[in-house]
């Protein structure tokens, strides 16, 4: 992606099973909004769900389709991203539809919110950012993309806590500079993100670490603080979400803290709130992933990059470079092949190259923190004896299982290609 030009739409597309949001910005350099529901209000979630009248193909989504089906006009769908992602054909006022044209449709429909703050046409680049990422999530984000005629060059993917980091780097540094915690409080779940900093490293290594409490608000530990000191619900829930706070900010470098989701609302936080104010800087939120999407396509579009200084390396990060050494006229060099820090799911790299002197492919394995550089042997059977040009394919199958593919291309009139291919799989670390 380059500069933009003239006024254009960059946008963050938050994407939850029970919500999302949009953010966007008009430009790379212009602070990034989000789009409110309820004008002169904070009100920022569409509720993912539709709603299909009765006996009519007339759709609703957002807040308008939960106000229908509760006035009893049509059938509510929830849940539309994780059935998006089950596949499975669903039946609604006795017809069955695609979960993933539904959820395509629901997507549709709430990107032309867009139409507040600029033309739909206008749209330059789009991140779609979820909780989590991997083939089968990227896979369904694609169908969705494409069903709505979108191009792929102007959409791309992230995690959340890809999004945190993002996020984290437009703050001042004095707030995220060794570590910052993020409280994520929906329904009954409480996740926590604990950004850290290592910054004995070139390029600065910055990793997410993630905790995830199901049911927090409804643990046993509420009613054992409820019992044994008497105390009421709300009260229980600070006592308990103190424990948790003392337990995730007791290091010192936590410059920072911030609380996002629903069930941070209301006035029950007092003593874990003191505590976290305690030398440190507090925020309450709940667009924090959609702004960081926007960010990161900001990053993307500038000519300098202020994160080029840090290197994300989150659970769907490749966490080595991987390159060979080559003979190039006579001179032995150093053939970068993937990079460290790149999506795993989208880390892929074609070489062709001559093959002499043995059937083994060497590959250097270098990660970014922690060991030392290895290399892995790819042993190419009943490999032909003379000089043999070869297309060299890499991919990843996981987070750390690199696919190597070698495909037998000859040597011009000397030998034809045989076509045969070997593949094997490694592991990296």
């Amino acid at each position: 992606m380059g500069l933009l030009s003239g006024n254009k739409l960059i946008v963050g597309y938050e994407l939850g099973n029970e919500y999302c949001q949009i953010s966007y910005a008009v430009s790379a350099e212009s602070d990034v909004e989000t789009l409110s529901q309820v004008a002169g209000e904070e009100v920022y979630d569409i509720p993912t769900v539709l709603c299909k009248r009765y006996g009519a193909n007339q759709w609703f989504y957002g807040r308008e389709a939960v106000r229908q089906a509760e006035e009893g006009q049509g059938i509510l769908v929830k849940n539309l991203w994780n059935l998006a992602l089950d596949g499975e054909l669903i039946v609604v006022d006795g017809e069955s539809y695609d979960p993933i044209s539904l959820m395509a449709l629901f997507f549709k429909r709430s990107l032309g919110l867009l139409s507040q703050v600029g033309s739909p046409e206008k749209l330059a680049a789009l991140m779609i950012t979820c909780a989590v990422l991997d083939r089968r999530i990227v896979e369904v984000l694609y169908r969705m993309v494409d069903s709505i005629h979108l191009k792929r060059d102007r959409v791309t993917f992230q995690s959340y806590m890809e999004s945190y980091y993002n996020y984290m780097l437009h703050q001042p540094e004095e707030l995220w500079v060794y570590m910052s915690v993020m409280f994520e409080f929906r329904g009954d779940d409480i996740r926590v993100y604990q950004m850290e900093c290592n910054r004995n490293t070139t390029p600065i290594v910055v990793i997410i670490k993630t905790e995830e409490l199901s049911r927090f608000s409804e643990r046993g530990i509420l009613k054992q603080e409820m019992i044994l000191k008497g105390c009421g619900r709300e009260e229980a829930l600070d006592k308990a979400f103190l424990k948790l706070a003392e337990r995730m900010c007791k290091d010192s470098r936590v410059r920072s803290v911030y609380l996002i989701g629903d069930g941070f609302k209301g006035e029950w936080m007092k003593e874990s709130l003191r505590y976290l104010c305690r030398g440190r800087r507090v925020f309450q939120g709940n667009n924090l992933f959609g702004k960081g999407a926007c960010h990161s396509l900001q990053e993307r579009m500038q000519a300098t990059d202020s994160g080029k200084n840090h290197v994300f390396l989150g659970a769907d990060k490749l966490k080595a470079n991987i390159g060979m050494e080559v003979l190039n006229r006579g001179e032995s060099t150093y053939c970068a092949l993937l990079d460290a820090g790149v999506n795993w799911y989208e880390a892929q790299q074609t070489v062709e190259l001559y093959v002499q002197d043995g059937n083994e492919i060497l590959l250097a394995v270098t990660p970014l923190i922690g060991k030392q550089t290895k290399t892995i042997r790819v042993v190419l059977e009943s490999f032909p004896t003379s000089i043999t040009r070869v297309r060299l394919h890499l991919y990843m199958e996981g987070e750390n299982i690199l696919v190597v593919e070698a495909e037998d291309l000859g040597f011009g009139e000397f030998r034809y290609p045989s076509g045969r291919v070997w593949k094997e799989e490694v592991e990296l670390l």
